[in-house]
């Protein structure tokens, strides 16, 4: 080793010490997850190649928020933003780690209206946690089922009044609360709620807002990932505190006032006690570890920016290998080739990708959480199989080492741009609505940011005896990601 670093002109190299040193890969949201629940720090969690700076800065900066408003009983609502990957989540779980007991007086819920996230983390915790201390998985699934929470099962239990325990209520993907239309709809159908007319964040906030002495709410903001019908956005949080919480002071940081977030109809002009912190934005993609600009790149790839994904690619490529191919045995060839002792690897696809089945992907089968990502290879049910596969409901908020992404016709290139298709019954139609396509287009920022350390793409060839699998409705869009700089296995 130093007669390598003498002739590659490095500094002094002393392989005795290296062999000493700590081994710390960057944690999965999972392992991370399971690390804090044993009273970790998150600082130690985070290390190596990731911004374990910015994370320690964010969490250190709530939690003086949350004492300071529990001395000045205060109402204060934090808006945390952060590139795909950046820790977002982990910093929530953080805050509610440490205050997870009922009886502090800092007393937190982490909430997420993502079921996959919520069912993993809470069975992958109660894991953990039984194994550590003996205790039955019942009980342990009983206590995480407490400390992470499905908003939804949080709000139907304020419907009809009460004050919730927790002071602080730590909301994951804020972003994907549903806008008044959505949340009347369901109330009425599901809940028999016929006058209900909030959206879910301005219910929320009221629900907190019932505290007499004080409340802090912490909104998980992710940008350009709303990928359902319904999904408010943040307008949905500052239409609701511009129009009924004029009390409630509102940090945030600049990042809010710029780039997609903009785009997501913010407007702060009419938001009273606004306030503005750097620390409470994450610029460091911990997911892909080693690509921070890896985020970039797929938005560029994804809106038909080539020129811009290829220069960005021409940056990330040499240590984040995306490859593209159109045999689906080479590409899960390609992902276990590269998958290394307990990495993990799994097959992606669009929830819309239905004529994948063609070639053997199921998109409509519904996959255990669970059970796909926390399970062996030797299971079938689970994401290292290479069988079942997840859609971008599935697995946002979450992540792998390696994944095969299978793209199908629904965002499919012209040779010009991107069009947006659904398939419907027995044929493709053609979606019109501008948010119906920005779903779309977001399912494809998720699924193609989901990879820890490479992925591979699979774009079918398609078969001229089936109208729905027509090649000219895959040949464009194999040729752009060529075009994209990505290469060829």
């Amino acid at each position: 080793m130093r007669l390598i670093a003498e002739r590659l002109n490095q500094p002094t190299f002393d392989p005795n010490l290296w062999a000493d040193s700590g081994y710390l890969p960057t944690p999965t949201i999972i392992e991370a997850a399971q690390a804090l629940y044993a009273s970790h720090n998150v600082e130690d969690i985070a290390r190596s190649e990731a911004d374990t700076q910015n994370l320690g800065q964010t969490s250190q900066q709530l939690l003086q928020l949350i004492h300071d408003a529990r001395i000045n009983k205060r109402k204060i609502i934090c808006f945390v933003t952060g590139v795909p990957g950046a820790g977002k989540t982990l910093v929530g779980l953080n805050i509610a780690s440490i205050h997870a007991n009922r009886e502090e007086k800092e007393y937190s819920v982490f909430l997420s209206g993502n079921g996959p996230l919520v069912t993993v983390l809470q069975e992958a915790l109660a894991r953990d946690r039984s194994s550590r201390t003996g205790d039955s998985i019942s009980a342990t699934r009983k206590e995480t089922e407490s400390f992470i929470q499905n908003i939804h099962r949080f709000r139907d239990e304020y419907l009809h009044g009460g004050v919730p325990p927790e002071k602080v209520a730590i909301f994951d993907e804020a972003q994907r609360a549903w806008d008044k239309e959505q949340a009347s709809d369901f109330m009425r159908r599901k809940r028999g709620i016929v006058d209900f007319d909030k959206s879910e964040p301005e219910f929320l906030i009221e629900v907190m807002d019932r505290r007499q002495d004080w409340a802090f709410i912490i909104a998980l903001v992710g940008g350009g990932q709303e990928i359902n019908k319904g999904e408010a956005g943040l307008a949905g949080w500052l239409n609701a505190l511009k129009a009924k919480f004029l009390e409630w002071d509102v940090y945030f940081s600049t990042a809010l006032l710029s780039g997609e977030y903009i785009s997501m109809g913010v407007d702060l002009n009419a938001v009273s006690r606004a306030n503005i912190l750097p620390n409470l934005h994450l610029a460091t993609s911990m997911r892909s570890f080693r690509a921070e600009k890896l985020s970039s790149f797929v938005h560029y790839l994804v809106s038909g920016r080539c020129g811009l994904a290829v220069s960005l690619y021409k940056e990330i490529g040499h240590v984040y290998p995306i490859k593209v191919t159109r045999d689906l045995a080479k590409a899960k060839a390609w992902v276990k080739q590269h998958k290394r002792a307990n990495e993990s690897m799994g097959l992606l696809a669009s929830s819309n990708g239905i004529r994948l089945k063609a070639e053997g992907i199921f998109v409509k089968n519904k996959i255990d959480p669970a059970k796909w990502f926390l399970s062996g290879a030797e299971d079938i049910r689970s994401a290292e199989f290479l069988e079942d596969v997840a859609t971008e409901f599935d697995v946002q908020g979450l992540e792998l080492d390696w994944c095969v992404v299978a793209w199908d016709a629904d965002y499919r290139f012209n040779g010009q741009e991107f069009e947006h298709w659904e398939f419907r019954g027995t044929k493709w139609e053609m979606r019109h609505q501008a948010v119906r396509k920005r779903y779309l287009e977001n399912a494809y920022r998720v699924l193609l940011t989901r990879a820890r350390q490479g992925m591979v793409i699979f774009v079918p060839k398609g078969d001229k005896s089936d109208e729905t699998r027509d090649p000219k409705f895959y040949d464009h869009t194999y040729k752009y990601l060529i075009d994209c700089g990505i290469g060829v296995i």
